[in-house]
């Protein structure tokens, strides 16, 4: 009798101090749920991802991704999870190694280092000397022309055959389109690495970033429409002075937090189009005036591959494809706005091997050449 007592004695101590212990351990121990999802037990000092019916309803945006979310993250956790796995983790890193290249490329270009900075340029002149060859000695003039490449910028005008040529032009335009760049790239990345943090960052960074995007595509049209126009500074006038009353009307409209949601999400990408639409008429413009210029084909080539890689990624951003056929599938790789972003760096690259281009003829090519 005295025995049995001891004994239940014994484990009633026990289980109140395994009792006690979980206790202790519930603000430091997770487990998994039925969806995968780490969770918490209790309040813990690890933030940990959750799925998307229980985030809070202003981060509620794309219902295909059902996983893996950050929410209600302090400044300091969001920050460092740069370095963690969640569906936002690409998000954040494509653009930033983007704007990581741009600064590069600035960097190169004001440093004058051509090795660097004038990449696409050597190529689009490498084609342009390649068409102009005679075919019967393709091969072998093919290769001494390349290897001469670095040495176009230093022949002289009268080398080129060409009469009054133009001054080294300037520079600003080309200057802008890659703070432009810089400022969308980092600004994308900043809004999807802090919006987990409260309800009031979320919509500071998502008006953020929209004005970062529309600062991009209006410092876009800066370069191709000064160099082309360069000789008559009233189109010059007309259509950046258009595209960038387009960009303030896009941004001020932008700056309503009702317009931020999820909802407006095909809105917003029309607003975009639209700016991007508007380049159409000095596009054709340009064509016309510039229909003389060796190196019209490249410039449109360079062009052409902008337009196609930024109605590519919108296209992905309106239609939520592949997630909306596979929900739960990309949550952490592989979603549209992944894919958006990539297409958003290659759209910068090519324009920015256009703007090469422009610089490199216009450095040579006075208004007296081609009036």
């Amino acid at each position: 009798m005295g025995s049995a007592s001891k004994r239940k004695s014994n484990r009633n101590m026990m289980d109140s101090q395994v009792s006690h212990n979980q206790k202790l351990g519930s603000s430091v121990c997770s487990k998994r749920g039925n969806d995968g999802q780490e969770r918490t037990l209790s309040k813990g000092k690890k933030y940990v991802l959750v799925s998307f019916r229980d985030l809070p309803d202003h981060m509620k945006d794309n219902e295909f991704i059902l996983g893996y979310y950050r929410a209600n993250w302090p400044l300091k956790e969001a920050l460092f999870s740069i370095f963690r796995w969640h569906n936002e983790t690409l998000n954040v890193w494509t653009h930033f190694v983007g704007f990581l290249l741009f600064l590069g490329l600035a960097i190169a270009n004001l440093m004058q280092v051509p090795q660097a900075s004038d990449i696409f340029g050597l190529f689009s002149r490498s084609i342009l000397t390649n068409t102009e060859m005679n075919s019967s000695n393709h091969s072998k003039s093919l290769l001494w022309i390349s290897s001469k490449l670095p040495d176009l910028k230093h022949i002289t005008p009268q080398k080129m055959d060409l009469s009054l040529p133009g001054m080294p032009t300037t520079r600003w335009p080309f200057y802008v389109f890659l703070g432009g760049s810089m400022f969308c790239l980092l600004s994308s990345s900043i809004c999807h690495l802090f919006s987990c943090h409260s309800h009031k960052l979320n919509i500071l960074f998502l008006r953020i970033d929209y004005t970062g995007i529309t600062i991009m595509i209006i410092t876009s049209f800066f370069p191709p429409i000064y160099y082309i126009f360069q000789c008559d500074s009233h189109w010059q006038f007309i259509y950046i002075g258009g595209i960038t009353a387009m960009g303030v009307f896009t941004i001020v409209t932008l700056l309503s937090p009702s317009l931020s949601s999820g909802k407006y999400r095909a809105f917003r990408a029309l607003l975009f189009c639209s700016m991007g639409f508007f380049g159409l008429v000095p596009a054709i413009h340009a064509v016309i005036v510039n229909w003389s210029n060796p190196k019209r084909d490249t410039i449109l080539a360079y062009e052409s591959a902008m337009a196609l890689f930024y109605l590519t990624g919108t296209g992905f951003y309106i239609s939520r494809i592949p997630e909306r056929l596979k929900p739960g599938w990309f949550d952490l790789a592989g979603h549209s706005h992944q894919i958006f972003h990539v297409f958003v760096v290659l759209g910068a690259l090519a324009h920015y091997g256009a703007t090469l281009v422009f610089l490199d003829y216009r450095d040579r090519v006075g208004c007296e050449v081609n009036p």
